[in-house]
């Protein structure tokens, strides 16, 4: 009987696999988002959450993260079973994807710090979600 060993450096994982790491990743980048927006706010910065005249809840950054992280691992999971290189198809549709989902920002009824704050949570979301999901996918 003999053994393989896995020498060309890619890794595969499962989806239960990929589906625990981007769970963990999606509650950990929804509670930064809620704490980047809680610093923002309090008495550390003093940013305003209006947009258009109405507030921002605080949970609704991590509510938001949330279901937006879910689609990328949904993205992911397509991605793992369909694309002949998962991991690079998943990171440059997913830059792509964080890059126009700044776009709402710059255009919204917002003071220059409120703006700069949504961007910031996206960043940070992305920070977090992109890298722990991307590793858990075929190189």
């Amino acid at each position: 009987m003999t053994a393989t060993a896995n020498t060309t450096g890619t890794t595969t994982s499962t989806v239960g696999a990929l589906i625990r790491a981007g769970a963990v990743a999606t509650v950990a980048a929804s509670a930064a988002t809620m704490a980047v927006a809680v610093a923002a706010v309090g008495q550390l910065a003093g940013v305003s959450l209006d947009v258009g005249g109405a507030p921002i809840p605080v949970t609704g950054f991590g509510v938001l993260t949330a279901a937006f992280s879910l689609i990328g691992l949904i993205i992911a999971a397509l991605l793992a079973r369909f694309a002949r290189r998962p991991r690079r198809t998943f990171v440059r549709t997913t830059v792509v994807l964080t890059v126009l989902s700044l776009v709402p920002d710059l255009i919204a009824d917002a003071s220059t710090a409120t703006k700069a704050l949504l961007m910031l949570t996206h960043l940070v979301a992305a920070t977090i979600v992109i890298p722990a999901v991307a590793r858990r996918l075929a190189a």
